[in-house]
């Protein structure tokens, strides 16, 4: 399963802050159309029941199935640097 830093989960919780999200609401991570090895991501209010759910002290990240093998040994990471947040992903470090 797809597991986040501490910068990551400060990131999904401070953009969804931004975006009046309700409680449930979080970032979605899910394959790109037409584009192998691509992600989309995006603020939703809620996701589909098939999603996978990372939560983490109130912070919701869902995550579509296809993209959920993909990502199954990864680690979201994120840098917030002035007014843009940038997402990586990278081996996990158990």
């Amino acid at each position: 399963m797809l597991t986040l830093t501490d910068n990551a989960r400060i990131a999904v919780q401070d953009l969804a802050t931004q975006a009046n999200l309700p409680d449930g609401g979080g970032l979605r991570i899910a394959a790109a159309d037409g584009t192998p090895g691509d992600f989309d991501l995006a603020l939703v209010t809620e996701a589909p029941a098939t999603d996978e759910v990372i939560e983490l002290d109130g912070t919701h990240v869902y995550v579509e199935p296809v993209a959920s093998t993909s990502l199954a040994d990864l680690s979201l990471d994120a840098d917030a640097s002035g007014s843009t947040t940038s997402f990586t992903l990278a081996p996990r470090q158990d």
